[in-house]
């Protein structure tokens, strides 16, 4: 059963994912001009210009001097065979561009979350078990401050405490010495040495709210006919929250997966530019502001592909751990 409901889960993907990059083209194309408009801007900036001639051979080199339509067909045509097209501003081809920035941003959003989870978990059990408690307030305050605070300003007073008291080598996910270098049991050490603060800094909101969410749902949860039906029948009453209870109420935790994937990678752009991060926001961001349609079409299209399999993992996830939800 579970193995049919996945296969059409993954063949609804193919229709979403085709509207998705229909409509995020247009977007790309919505402002006026194209890349070359801006290319020329940034020329007229240094007191450089191109002559008619050689721009009309720029727009027909890459494909501008052709319909929409025309292009996004060509475009969709390639990504079906691999083939992300070429970055009007890198002048390297998309996939060597994005798969470059991808791998470390996964790996940042995946251990991101598994520190949010790690920290809010106990955290909100503990605030909704000992409710009013002295450290029930000061996990509700530490919460409402870590929601009030700014990715990148809390990113910038770590960096101040980690440089000025503490000597430490903040900011991007590698020192000097191995960001060009290839890949080594030194090299995988020294990007555990430095993930500490990105993670820190992108998880402190997702772990505020959780945290908010988790003891919410578990008070809903803690006097309800089955806790007491399970209490009377002498389980301890860890097993007793533990075992009933929290399974219901982490449900927020799972159904989270399919935004906080996507939010990891694009939402945290302003903090990724503070901190260096050689992540995808950052590279994503410029090829917007540059309309380079197929770098950022590329990654429009794969945050859209984590958002799809985010979604799909999580309810997967619920189906596994809630015997209310069922797959029809």
């Amino acid at each position: 059963m579970i193995w049919t409901y996945i296969f059409k889960r993954v063949l609804w993907m193919i229709p979403f994912l085709f509207a998705v990059s229909l409509v995020a083209f247009l977007l790309i194309q919505a402002p006026p001009g194209d890349y070359l408009t801006t290319y020329v801007a940034k020329l007229a900036e240094t007191n450089e210009a191109l002559d008619q001639a050689a721009l009309d051979n720029l727009r027909q080199r890459f494909g501008l001097d052709q319909p929409l339509y025309v292009q996004y067909f060509k475009w969709v045509g390639n990504l079906l065979t691999g083939d992300f097209g070429m970055s009007f501003e890198w002048r390297q081809p998309v996939s060597d561009l994005v798969w470059g920035r991808m791998g470390l941003t996964v790996t940042l959003s995946l251990a991101t979350l598994l520190f949010t989870w790690a920290v809010a978990f106990p955290i909100g059990v503990y605030s909704a078990v000992r409710k009013y408690s002295i450290g029930d307030y000061i996990a509700t305050t530490i919460g409402f401050i870590g929601l009030a605070t700014p990715n990148f300003l809390l990113a910038l007073i770590l960096m101040y405490v980690g440089v000025v008291h503490f000597g430490a080598d903040v900011g991007g996910l590698f020192s000097s010495e191995y960001k060009n270098a290839p890949w080594s049991w030194g090299k995988f050490f020294d990007l555990c040495q430095h993930l500490w603060l990105p993670i820190i800094v992108l998880g402190t909101g997702s772990t505020a709210s959780l945290i908010r969410v988790m003891r919410a749902n578990l008070l809903d949860e803690l006097h309800r006919p089955y806790v007491e039906t399970a209490r009377a029948k002498g389980l301890s009453e860890f097993w007793v929250i533990m075992k009933y209870p929290v399974r219901v109420a982490l449900n927020p935790f799972v159904s989270t997966i399919g935004w906080v994937l996507p939010n990891l990678v694009s939402g945290a752009v302003v903090t990724a530019i503070v901190l260096s991060l050689p992540t995808a926001g950052p590279l994503m961001l410029q090829a917007l502001l540059s309309q380079d349609m197929y770098l950022a079409g590329a990654f429009v299209l794969l945050l859209s592909s984590l958002t799809v399999i985010g979604m799909l993992i999580s309810d997967i996830l619920l189906v596994l751990l809630d015997p209310r939800v069922r797959y029809e």
